[in-house]
């Protein structure tokens, strides 16, 4: 079998069995068409062997980030996997190969202050006569108010949406469905921006379009037009530091937890499948409880603390 028909074999497995989502199938999918690029055209699954696999990770050593690095050996090795399951590879060639030492990395949160002003910024800056002040307020306040991953709001219709409810239903990572509630801000932003756009087939829309439509309709912002606008928009409310969607889902959390909201609470709002993926925002907040200790106790800075 040529890696090209194993690879879109594997595609088919990850789409129709394993029920990624795109931006995951399509990473999985470019790090096997690297590894088979690294190979060689006359190279064949079946032949791979480790010390291949090896040699694919070690050219791009010092080029990538360990979690790269680790990311682009999973997909390998689920790819390898695969084959073996169907019977077109008799061994897994990344068997018993561990994955590359990571870094532990905090989320960094965006301080309260900061969540308040870019979203004050927006409230200000919205004209009701100007739908992109609207929809550029309702996409930020839905991105931090639930918590949203950037596919996540990128692919919300807009009967996704329910207003009287104050909730947004969200198809999160794997296909797996979660209700999230909608504060109060996020709601009115969310209905000011809807209000105007009242009109038949309105519910089979994108809650968020373009502007500019398309000849064959409205066009869904993307992903990189949400990271555009909360760029621009950060920028405007006067934030200096680096803002983007994962931050704000980040603070989101952190917050959560801060005002004494329930792990597992957090959980089932992020839509974590694992309570050690949630179990981090912990530790961010033990250090930021360190940091106010810091710099508000008179006896910090003293030898006071133990270690």
């Amino acid at each position: 079998m040529t890696f090209d028909r194993a690879i879109r074999a594997f595609d088919l497995h990850l789409r129709a069995e394993r029920n990624l989502s795109v931006h995951t199938r399509r990473a999985y999918v470019a790090d096997v068409r690297q590894l088979a690029a690294h190979l060689g055209e006359a190279a064949r699954p079946e032949h791979a062997t480790g010390a291949d696999v090896r040699s694919f990770l070690a050219a791009l050593h010092g080029r990538r980030h360990p979690s790269t690095l680790g990311r682009k050996l999973a997909s390998v090795r689920s790819f390898f996997r695969y084959l073996v399951r169907e019977g077109h590879c008799r061994l897994d060639p990344t068997a018993g190969m561990p994955m590359p030492r990571t870094p532990k990395r905090l989320p960094r949160p965006l301080p309260v202050d900061d969540c308040v002003a870019l979203m004050e910024a927006a409230a200000v800056a919205s004209d009701p006569s100007d739908p992109k002040e609207l929809r550029d307020h309702a996409l930020l306040e839905l991105l931090y108010g639930a918590g949203l991953r950037v596919g996540e709001l990128s692919a919300l219709d807009v009967r996704d949406v329910d207003l009287h409810r104050s909730e947004v239903r969200v198809m999160g990572k794997g296909g797996k469905e979660r209700v999230v509630p909608l504060p109060g801000a996020a709601r009115e932003a969310v209905a000011a921006w809807l209000d105007d756009r009242r009109a038949p087939g309105l519910l089979a829309q994108p809650l968020f379009l373009a502007l500019r439509p398309r000849r064959d309709g409205p066009r869904r912002l993307g992903v990189r037009d949400v990271r555009r606008i909360l760029k621009q928009r950060a920028r405007l409310a006067g934030l200096t530091d680096r803002v983007h969607p994962h931050r704000l889902r980040h603070s989101y959390a952190t917050h959560l937890l801060d005002m004494g909201a329930d792990l597992r609470e957090i959980q089932e709002l992020l839509g974590h499948s694992s309570l050690s993926t949630t179990e981090k925002y912990t530790a961010v907040s033990a250090d930021r409880l360190m940091e106010v200790y810091d710099r508000a106790h008179p006896r910090a800075g003293r030898g006071d603390r133990r270690s």
